[in-house]
């Protein structure tokens, strides 16, 4: 697993064994980043991230390596958050993230109250953990983190639907690669994604 493009590109990032840390693969990521950037190797500049169930941290360590200004990294698991730790080290990331270990809806209404509003969000549940995509996304749509241009990104398997709305928020987008699949989220399901 490695870093795909950007500062840090090519770096090497590790991860866990286990069944709940699966890390978005190098080849899905290669393609959620260039959906996002469109050709555009500047359009993360300045950006602020959630990256929920953030596991090995790879999506948003990514997402610094192309300019976001500041990450979040929520995640329950100790094991998982001490490896964003190490990942995040080896890297020589010392600004613009924060790693937030703890229950995922106690730690979004947290981000709430502390008026933080992402321009983009990344989760990615334990594909076990199904009931978590609606959890989520129903908290996501309900509070403030989420605005008009937030673009909401949910991994899941692809032989399963998270669903199309969830609040306010409305799928524009579902890409599959593989075993895996990415549904795009709007609120009022405005698209700018081309198909």
């Amino acid at each position: 697993m490695r870093v795909i493009a950007g500062k840090y590109r090519g770096r090497p990032l590790r991860s866990l064994r286990g069944i709940d840390i699966r890390p978005t693969s190098d080849r899905l990521r290669e393609t959620l980043f260039n959906i996002l950037t469109a050709g555009n190797p500047d359009a993360l500049a300045g950006t602020l991230w959630l990256d929920l169930f953030a596991g090995t941290g790879a999506v948003g360590i990514e997402a610094l390596s192309r300019g976001a200004r500041q990450v979040y990294f929520v995640e329950n698991s100790l094991p998982a958050t001490k490896l964003i730790e190490q990942n995040l080290h080896s890297l020589g990331i010392a600004d613009g993230h924060k790693i937030l270990q703890g229950d995922l809806l106690r730690i979004l209404w947290r981000l709430h109250r502390e008026h933080v509003a992402a321009d983009v969000v990344f989760l990615d549940p334990p594909y076990r953990m199904q009931y978590a995509y609606e959890e989520s996304l129903s908290a996501l749509a309900e509070s403030s983190l989420v605005w008009a241009m937030t673009l909401v990104i949910a991994e899941h398997e692809r032989t399963f639907d998270p669903g199309d709305e969830f609040g306010s928020l409305r799928r524009i987008r579902k890409l599959v690669q593989g075993n895996a699949a990415l549904s795009f989220y709007r609120i009022g399901g405005q698209p700018d994604l081309s198909k």
